[in-house]
């Protein structure tokens, strides 16, 4: 809690607070010059993330140095000592220490791609019908989690399950720092609960993969897809049947020949929109694939991968016999596990992120 009352409280919270004004104001001159160099443009990829570099920075300084100015004015209304600002002097710390909070927790979303936008997969693990309504029920979690934060969702391949719930799905995240939280997340997710698919409604537990993957934006010079490196397939998207079955060939199979990688999109009844959103999977791979390749140790962008099944779950979320969500790796756990389930994921994710800073 802020002492507004004490007059020696340092007139500037960026001296201590985890931002480092200075240093921040010596990139945002280095990157200037780099801006005004008449030959930047020779390259455009490398002019456009320099470009996107310096604004990202100006805007990052600019809300610090607003909250600074805050703070100030604040502190000055203190000092007056009129007790009839007592009780909005109150409301503002409060609201001051939140913002703070938020404020801190952003600069730990200090990678190169966390302020981007996120591509989010779901693949069902052990478990049969409970693990496919599992990677459904997460499917769901996601999304309020992104209607809390309004960022906005694009669902660009989805697989229905055999009887209920989906065998994946893949979801664009678009908005402010969504990779940059949303890979807290990349993991397997283990549920148990009394199946609803068990005659004898035995307890279940089921496995679901989640895979994160910063979005790759055209202008990214670490991802160069040459068309002539691609097999491109066409064919009728599969579903549950009925009046959905797509009678023309509208589903796109992308095969990247020298790595390997294929993405496939069948979600949209337009063959070119397939193609574009399969593009946007693919460029995400391959940017994953070249960040692999650079770190000699594990990907800080994917983290190393394990198999949806019992013992290499991040997270368990328990509906039986008794109520908890825990996150194995920070040990963060909560009880009202309908709010979780309903998108209230911020805690588990400032703590995976307090973890890392650590």
């Amino acid at each position: 809690m802020l002492q507004l009352y004490n007059p020696t409280f340092p007139p500037s919270i960026l001296s201590w607070s985890v931002f480092d004004l200075p240093e921040k104001e010596k990139q945002l001159v280095e990157l200037t010059k780099k801006s005004e160099d008449p030959e930047l443009w020779n390259d455009q990829r490398y002019a456009q993330s320099i470009m996107k570099e310096l604004s990202d920075l100006r805007d990052e300084i600019s809300t610090w140095k607003s909250f600074e100015k805050r703070i100030a004015d604040t502190l000055e209304l203190a000092e007056m000592g009129d007790p009839s600002m007592q009780s909005e002097l109150e409301a503002e710390v409060e609201s001051i220490s939140a913002e703070l909070s938020r404020l801190e927790i952003a600069t730990l979303l200090g990678g190169r791609y966390d302020r981007g936008n996120a591509l989010l997969t779901i693949n069902t693990g052990e478990g049969g019908t409970d693990a496919q309504d599992w990677a459904a029920m997460l499917e769901r979690m996601y999304l309020r989690w992104c209607e809390r934060r309004g960022y906005s969702t694009e669902i660009l391949d989805q697989t229905e399950g055999e009887e209920a719930g989906i065998k994946s799905v893949s979801i664009a995240v678009t908005g402010p720092y969504a990779y940059g939280y949303l890979r807290a997340e990349k993991g397997v997710h283990r549920l148990v609960r009394l199946s609803p698919y068990d005659s004898a409604h035995r307890r279940h537990t089921s496995f679901a993969q989640v895979e994160v993957l910063p979005e790759a934006v055209q202008e990214d010079p670490t991802v160069v897809v040459n068309p002539d490196d691609l097999k491109i397939d066409i064919f009728k998207s599969s579903g549950a049947g009925g009046q959905n079955v797509q009678k023309n060939a509208t589903a796109v199979r992308i095969t990247h020949i020298p790595t390997g990688i294929v993405v496939s999109c069948q979600n949209e009844r337009s063959q070119m929109q397939n193609r574009d959103n399969a593009m946007r999977v693919l460029r995400a791979r391959l940017l994953d694939l070249a960040q692999i390749a650079a770190d000699k140790h594990l990907s800080d962008l994917r983290g190393a991968y394990q198999k949806a099944e019992w013992g290499s779950q991040i997270r368990s979320y328990v509906l039986h016999p008794y109520q908890m969500v825990k996150d194995h790796r920070t040990e963060y756990e909560v009880g009202n596990t309908t709010a979780v389930l309903e998108g209230d994921l911020d805690g588990f994710m400032e703590a995976y992120l307090r973890m890392k800073k650590d």
